[in-house]
């Protein structure tokens, strides 16, 4: 009797094994997966942690003084850059997203996507009643297309902006007997500088430093490489997409110009003027760098090297330095890509009216004003009443001085995501740093990786096309 009981309970129990296993395997459809219960009135805020504490600090006080006026509750969480991505991506797949987030990247790798699927709500009711405190650039830069509704739209809240600046030890140079005048506008002129300034430091100071501190990494977190890759293929005048947003890179001009960006950083690297651990560098890594005097120079896409020693004086104003790209290899000004972060809403937000209460609140012009001076000038404005403040006005700060030149009265272009939102998996997937690795680490030649990276750029668009 009892191995009766015993086979029939086991007999039950694989059965019902069975079935939650089938279950399991089941896709289910969104409306059928269960959401944690609201809140009432408390926002869920995921943030990605500055580079600075103050960065933190000075938007938790933003959030502590809107709770205070509104009487609503905020859940914040800071992230850091990649480990916020990929935590927004697992809870939009488990259908438990944030009410909102801000992602200095995801503008590029992220939003255009969630976009696309529908996993964003459409803001344009709080950007309509203001779009005439933007440019038109920074419009479309917060202009997604949803291919569920087949619409375009506004799904991002711009926040503030940047593009690559370049930074070098003035104190370096002048050991040498150079300064800030005596630095080329011409390209290749401009870049045997920093070679030649290499060689006199090693060799009349005895110092052991490299001249160029660019980031060479394949890995999919190291943006730093596919921002400036990208800054170099337009100094080339090398047009990826259309402005309609059709994929050029079949063309034998395009194809070439690649060819020639690849053979560039292949020499660089070759003749040892980039570090050689350049191939396994983060994203801080050329901060870190340049800080600790093992470069002379490096790009970077924000202010944050300045702010760093900005505390110090001394380091400040007459150590360190900024200059902006030389003119282009033809001769004419460089066109800078602005990069412009942004916040969004998710479309299965638990408390999307609440969000928008909320960035309605932290865009008026005195409160992200006050944000981007709190965190050191870091990141630049959007709004153009902002770029008035005197902060930003300073000719004094030869930092500041120099991101509002560029940004305010240089010339600025799209990055080519905005035209086509599978760029967007391309710079997820790091395919230029994949490419700049084959032709450094591996000494592959210009002309095959340029092919690889090609091709997968095509496979890329080639589904995103065929999922339309």
């Amino acid at each position: 009797m009892r191995k009766w009981r015993y086979w029939l309970m086991a007999g039950a129990i694989v059965m019902i094994s069975i079935f939650v296993a089938c279950s399991n395997n089941v896709d289910r459809a969104p409306e059928m997966t269960q959401k944690p219960a609201p809140v009432e009135n408390e926002l869920n805020i995921w943030w990605e942690q500055g580079y600075t504490l103050e960065e933190d600090e000075a938007f938790r006080q933003i959030v502590d003084l809107w709770q205070k006026e509104t009487t609503n509750k905020v859940k914040l969480s800071f992230f850091t850059n990649d480990e916020l991505i990929a935590k927004a991506q697992r809870a939009v797949k488990a259908n438990q997203p944030p009410d909102l987030m801000m992602s200095l990247k995801g503008n590029q790798v992220f939003y255009p996507r969630l976009a696309w699927e529908d996993q964003l709500e459409d803001v344009a009711d709080i950007i309509e009643p203001i779009k005439d405190s933007y440019s038109k650039s920074i419009l479309q830069t917060i202009t997604y297309t949803n291919s569920y509704q087949k619409k375009r739209s506004y799904y991002g809240v711009p926040l503030h902006q940047s593009t690559v600046f370049i930074y070098y030890w003035q104190q370096l140079l002048a050991s040498i007997g150079l300064d800030s005048s005596d630095i080329p506008q011409n390209w290749q002129d401009f870049w045997q500088f920093w070679q030649q300034a290499q060689t006199k430091l090693k060799t009349e100071q005895n110092i052991d430093i490299y001249g160029l501190g660019f980031t060479l990494a394949k890995d999919k977190r190291a943006d730093d490489t596919y921002i400036l890759f990208e800054q170099i293929l337009e100094a080339n005048n090398i047009n990826l997409l259309s402005e309609r947003g059709e994929l050029q890179v079949d063309r034998p001009e395009i194809r070439q110009g690649i060819i020639k960006c690849l053979n560039w950083y292949a020499q660089l690297y070759r003749r040892g003027y980039i570090p050689l651990d350049a191939i396994e560098w983060s994203n801080a890594d050329n901060n870190r760098h340049l800080l600790n005097r093992s470069v002379l120079m490096t790009p970077n896409n924000s202010l944050s090297i300045p702010a760093t020693v900005r505390q110090d004086p001394e380091t400040y104003y007459e150590h360190l330095g900024i200059v902006g790209f030389p003119n282009k290899p033809n001769g004419k000004p460089m066109r800078y890509l602005i990069n412009v972060r942004q916040a969004v809403i998710f479309n299965d937000a638990l408390h999307k009216s609440l969000a928008k209460e909320f960035l309605r609140y932290l865009i008026q012009p005195q409160v992200i004003a006050d944000y981007l001076q709190a965190t050191r000038g870091r990141h630049q404005p959007v709004q153009k009443s902002v770029w008035l403040d005197p902060f930003w006005q300073n000719t004094q700060d030869p930092y500041i001085a120099t991101a509002t030149k560029i940004l305010t009265k240089g010339q600025t272009r799209l990055s080519p995501e905005i035209y086509h939102p599978a760029y967007s998996q391309v710079l997820a997937e790091n395919i230029w740093g994949q490419a700049i690795s084959q032709v450094t680490a591996d000494k592959v030649n210009p002309e095959q990786a340029a092919d690889n990276a090609i091709a997968l750029i095509q496979e890329i668009f080639g589904e995103w096309d065929k999922n339309q």
